[in-house]
Order: C-alpha cells, then sequence, then structure tokens
C-alpha cells in the first residue's frame, strides 16, 4: 500500500506543479531519484502521466485522469465555455454532441457529451478513447498539430478498423491537410461501423487545438448533401468555444 499511496501523492504533485521535473518532485518528497524516476514511468505507462511536448524532462497529468473523475471538468473554464454551445448545437440538430481532448498522439478522451432524444443514438462513455487517425475529433485536431507531430504518428503503424479507415500515411496527410483548408473532419464509418461524425477544432490562443467538438449520428441518418451545413455548425460552435473559453 505503501507504493500505491507515493503513486497518488506524486500524481497530486504533478497536477499542482506541472509541467513538472523527476528533480522537483525528487526535492519535494525528499525520496530517491531513482524512486520517483521509476513512479512517473509506470503512471506514464497506465496512462495518467505523459511526458510535455515541448520538453519532455517535464511531467504532466495525461487526460485519461478525466477518465475516472470527469466532474473535475466541470471546474475548468472550457468545460464551462464549450457546455452551452454543445447543448444548442444539439437542440439545432437533435444528434449527440461529444467534447474530446487529445492525450498527446496517443488517443483521443471524451470528456463530455450532450444527448439526443432519438431512440437509435450513438453512445461513448466519458472517458472514452479513440484513436486519432482514424476518427473526426482526432483528425480535426491533427489538421492544428505541428508537421513533426504529424509525421510521428504517421512514422508508425496505423490500424485499420475497417475497410473505410486511412491506413496509409500518404493519405492521411492529404486528408489532414482536406480537413485544415475546410475546418472540419468527417469520419464515415471509418473507426466504428455505422457511426458518422463531424467535428471541428477547439483552439487557444496560438492555435494549438485544446479539444474538439462533434456531432455523431448513425449512419442511416448521414445525409451527404448536409454535410456544408453541418460542418458549417460544428465549426461556428467550435469557434464559438475558442472565444468563449479565450474570454
Amino acid at each position: 500500500m505503501k507504493s500505491v499511496t507515493r503513486s497518488l501523492r506524486v500524481l497530486e504533485a504533478v497536477a499542482q506543479h506541472q509541467p513538472v521535473t523527476v528533480g522537483e518532485l525528487t526535492k519535494l518528497f525528499g525520496l530517491p531519484k531513482s524512486t520517483v524516476q521509476r513512479t512517473l514511468v509506470t503512471l506514464n505507462e497506465a496512462g495518467w502521466l505523459r511526458a510535455n511536448r515541448r520538453d519532455t524532462t517535464r511531467w504532466e497529468i495525461g487526460a485519461r485522469v478525466l477518465a475516472v473523475r470527469p466532474a473535475a471538468l466541470q471546474g475548468s473554464s472550457l468545460y464551462a465555455a464549450a457546455r452551452e454551445p454543445m447543448m444548442r448545437l444539439r437542440d439545432a440538430l437533435n444528434e449527440t454532441i461529444h467534447l474530446s481532448v487529445p492525450d498527446a498522439l496517443q488517443c483521443m478522451v471524451v470528456v463530455d457529451r450532450v444527448d439526443c432524444d432519438h431512440p437509435v443514438r450513438t453512445f461513448h462513455t466519458i472517458g472514452d478513447t479513440s484513436p486519432l487517425h482514424a476518427t473526426a475529433t482526432g483528425r480535426a485536431v491533427l489538421a492544428h498539430l505541428p508537421k513533426t507531430e504529424v509525421d510521428e504518428l504517421t512514422a508508425g503503424a496505423l490500424e485499420g478498423y475497417g475497410e473505410e479507415t486511412i491506413t496509409d500515411p500518404v493519405a492521411l496527410r492529404a486528408e489532414i491537410r482536406r480537413v485544415r483548408e475546410r475546418g472540419y473532419a468527417v469520419n464515415h464509418n471509418q473507426y466504428i461501423q455505422g457511426v458518422c461524425a463531424i467535428a471541428a477544432p477547439v483552439l487557444d490562443g496560438d492555435g494549438v487545438p485544446l479539444a474538439a467538438v462533434g456531432i455523431s449520428m448513425p449512419d442511416s441518418r448521414f445525409d451527404p448533401d448536409r454535410l456544408a451545413e453541418l460542418g458549417r455548425r460544428v465549426t461556428d460552435t467550435a469557434a464559438e468555444i475558442t472565444a468563449r473559453h479565450l474570454g
């Protein structure tokens, strides 16, 4: 139990001081550097922590923490900025609306959802994860990441989830360019069969993607003739969330 308690204390310290180095945590707890390092690696492997993108010697909280305590987001400015626009988008379309955040390049994590009232609808539990390359929310984020990070993702194997999944790196980079040009991403049976989504990014003041808001629906209700309208609605909603979050 001592190791569990230590891990939780380290997790709390990282949340409070992030991004933080091993040396800083060592001084804070008075523990051997090797002990702190092992704890950080273990929490990283479990998805609770991740290395900071800009400085990999520093550690920060991973988005999967929200899978255990989604209410933690409710006090954040992002949640507050997103909730009302998401509800208005749901009311306008009567489809499920999701807010997802990137966990580095590992996955997208659902952090909020507004349900429609159709008896047949899509459903993702808060905390559900999904790959960036195969989802609308993921590609909306990828379209605003630096080329180096896109190259890092496409350097590895891209898992296929069906015939429609883009697994070729060249094709994925071309699709990311299209997403950036039109402002929204489309997933038509590329991750979960029978599920379609349209998503747009929520950005910070420097244009870095913080999250993506998505419209999700069964394939049976997806009308290609309405794609331009759905794309406009979701990009307008994402832009409103961005503006509200920036204040």
